[in-house]
């Protein structure tokens, strides 16, 4: 197995999406090296300059595109979110084949759509992706709140003890509680606290929001942890939304179950339209809440 940069744009004519990643069969062989392993997403941006490594996922399989000959499909699970795109230059540059020690770039390397890297050139962007502080992190105990990569912090919680501290930064990835918690991280800074369907922005005493990050598509049905997967809920409508009795419509609009045993009209918005980001890339996705509808939400 191995790790991989691939290279994605906005327009791409390619059909990429969090869940696959479309590519010509010139690199076939490349990415069946990395099925089994993480690969991380790079490229442009729109409004910024340069290109930037964004997220990563497990590449899990590979299947023919059925519609395009000599083109593939890599199916992709685990997809999370950097906490900001990093810069493909940042401290010198990550990739010793990709940028020299002057600092020039190796033009023909930058243009290949996937390019196999070594683990710790792989490790050190995921550190630089993930390794921002939350700013309001869950209280875990009566310390002080943990780094966002002290494994010491969240594994286990109150279980026996560990027999070893997982310290690689590509395994910290595998660790549920890390990934919850950068998922809420994330959900929380673009919905600014505030609850999607009621509009409520409740702060404690200390300054932990009350809201919640949702999963439109749940990680048991192998929903990615992207911000374009979550929303950011309110306890009792978030629990109403994961039962189905809440969805959501492409046009934001929320939806109501008929199955609901009261009116809850008033612990919603009185327009009934969701808050969500302004910005389209960091809305919930089309694809994600069709599942929802289709399968969790009771009509």
């Amino acid at each position: 197995m191995a790790n991989a940069v691939f290279y994605h744009k906005p327009d791409s004519k390619y059909d990429d999406s969090f869940d696959s990643y479309h590519f010509p069969s010139q690199y076939l062989s490349r990415v069946t090296k990395v099925v089994g392993d993480y690969i991380t997403y790079y490229g442009p941006i729109l409004g910024k300059s340069g290109r930037f490594y964004t997220g990563l996922g497990k590449v899990v399989s590979i299947r023919p595109d059925l519609a395009l000959s000599d083109h593939y499909y890599a199916d992709i699970e685990g997809f999370l979110d950097f906490d900001e795109p990093v810069h493909y230059q940042l401290n010198g540059g990550f990739e010793r084949k990709l940028i020299s020690g002057s600092g020039s770039v190796n033009g023909g390397r930058a243009v290949q759509a996937v390019r196999l890297i070594e683990r710790s050139e792989f490790d050190a962007i995921i550190e630089a992706g993930l390794s921002k502080a939350d700013e309001w992190p869950d209280r875990v105990d009566a310390h002080a709140p943990y780094s966002s990569l002290d494994m010491s912090q969240i594994m286990g919680f109150g279980e026996d003890p560990q027999p070893e501290i997982i310290r690689s930064v590509s395994q910290l990835i595998l660790n549920r509680p890390f990934r919850d918690a950068k998922f809420k991280q994330h959900v929380r800074v673009v919905y600014d606290r505030t609850c999607a369907f009621t509009g409520l922005r409740l702060i404690n005493g200390r300054g932990r929001p009350e809201v919640e990050a949702a999963h439109i598509k749940p990680v048991e049905y192998n929903g990615p942890d992207s911000i374009r997967n979550g929303i950011a809920l309110s306890g009792t409508v978030h629990w109403m939304f994961d039962r189905g009795l809440l969805s959501l419509a492409n046009d934001f609009t929320i939806l109501k179950s008929r199955h609901l045993n009261h009116d809850v009209s008033h612990l919603l918005r009185p327009d009934l339209k969701a808050l969500v980001p302004r910005d389209s890339k960091l809305q919930p996705h089309a694809h994600y809440l069709d599942w929802h509808r289709t399968n969790c939400f009771k009509d």
